[in-house]
């Protein structure tokens, strides 16, 4: 759909606004999404960047109805995957398990087949199938040693899905492997290798970190023999590993449902019999 020039401009304004911020301030991206939405809701391309936005502040039922808008506009499948992710969001891990089988998968490329498998590993965690989730993660995508882009995340989510399993000699490994294939930083895999290392950080700036004791002070933590019993730091859970993925014939995982009330360009309903309803938040990474 064609738009005036002047609001062509400011359409696009909004949209580049929505692309630059939405990792570092989710709730700014979803305002700018709103005006855009306000100006051309007619336009798949601003449907899918509201998507987007309400899906980054986890309103899951307006993002999945803006998805499914802008697929009904397109035609494209390529929404599948976080559509799915949605269903988890909304706390119905089993459609997402559901979606995961559908002839939509098959249209993905190969990136969208991963996500896709991410997000059915991560449903069946919701479920708590464990095991499940480990075995939907095991793949040729995983198995092979070319870096992809999505070669960090699902090496991670497979890392931390075995780690839910008590096997944590394998899940060292992984993310090993998922840090040496990080190149920009998108997973926690060092902070994880460390936590399992017994590894433990301390804050560079705390001015209480080389505090010297007073010469007449007995140094905090040291026993009356003189021996120094040094008080380790907890360290803080780390979120789960943001799974979104499936290839043909595998079934990914996620969690989250109430599928939220629709409207497409004309207005019209389109919802799921949702009440239209946020659920609570998705789970990392492997957001």
């Amino acid at each position: 759909m064609s738009l005036p020039k002047t609001l062509a401009v400011d359409v696009a304004r909004n949209l580049v606004m929505v692309a630059k911020v939405l990792d570092e301030d989710p709730e700014q991206a979803y305002g700018y999404a709103k005006v855009a939405l306000r100006l051309a809701s007619r336009v798949a391309a601003v449907r899918e960047a509201a998507g987007f936005a309400a899906y980054g502040v986890g309103k899951y039922a307006e993002a999945l109805a803006e998805f499914r808008a802008a697929r009904r506009m397109t035609g494209s499948s390529h929404l599948w995957p976080v559509m799915a992710d949605c269903e988890r969001g909304l706390g119905r891990p089993e459609k997402a398990l559901a979606m995961a089988g559908e002839p939509e998968v098959q249209k993905l490329d190969k990136a969208g087949q991963v996500e896709m498998r991410l997000v059915a590993a991560g449903a069946r965690r919701d479920m708590g199938q464990v095991e499940a989730a480990v075995v939907t993660l095991q793949s040729p995508e995983l198995a092979s040693n070319s870096a992809q882009p999505w070669t960090a995340r699902l090496r991670y989510a497979y890392a931390d899905a075995l780690l839910a399993a008590g096997r944590e000699e394998e899940a060292r490994d992984w993310f090993a492997r998922a840090l040496e294939a990080d190149q920009s930083g998108a997973t926690d895999a060092s902070d994880r290798l460390a936590q399992l290392d017994g590894v433990e950080f301390v804050d560079a700036l705390d001015p209480e970190a080389d505090a010297v004791p007073a010469e007449d002070e007995e140094p905090a933590g040291r026993t009356a023999e003189g021996g120094a019993r040094g008080e380790s730091r907890e360290t803080p859970p780390l979120d789960e590993a943001a799974d979104p993925a499936v290839t043909s014939g595998g079934v990914p995982g996620g969690s989250e449902e109430v599928v939220g009330r629709e409207n497409d360009a004309d207005g019209s309903d389109g919802s799921d019999g949702s009440d239209g309803s946020d659920g609570a938040g998705a789970a990392d990474g492997d957001r």
